[in-house]
């Protein structure tokens, strides 16, 4: 069973953001071969909000939530290897987007994922572009 919890990181346990930072560095990182800064400081601003899916007391998956003023912005999506192919992606996204219902939702979906970002409402929203070396398509799903 999972559950699914949105935190500011204020209120992070040690232990959750840690866990959060790790399953990111593992899949981003060095799953995907993107060595990439993922420490940005974006976690710590006062309107992001991380979502958080718990599977007792591992962390299944996260995604985070961004303030970028006229939009909100969906990043670091990602499940752990044993959590996947179980439709968790879907709640973990649902959630994400009913955390925030005033503005437009935009995101850079990795281009082989677009078909699913679109099956949750989301449309290509520019042109695709590299990123890390991995196809990035903008979308947006707009409210």
């Amino acid at each position: 069973m999972t559950d699914v919890a949105i935190s500011s990181f204020d209120d992070l346990s040690p232990k959750t953001a840690y866990a959060l930072w790790q399953l990111r560095q593992q899949v981003f990182v060095v799953e995907q071969d993107c060595p990439y800064l993922d420490l940005d400081g974006r976690d710590l601003e006062p309107a992001t909000r991380h979502v958080l899916m718990s599977d007792g007391d591992q962390l299944a998956g996260t995604a985070r939530i961004l303030d970028d003023g006229d939009v909100w912005r969906i990043g670091r999506v990602v499940l752990s290897p044993a959590h996947r192919s179980k439709g968790l992606a879907d709640v973990l996204m649902k959630a994400a987007i009913e955390a925030v219902t005033d503005r437009d939702i935009v995101l850079d979906a990795q281009s082989p994922l677009a078909g699913w970002y679109a099956k949750l409402g989301f449309v290509k929203d520019g042109e695709e572009f590299l990123e890390d070396g991995i196809p990035h398509t903008p979308m947006r799903l707009r409210r």
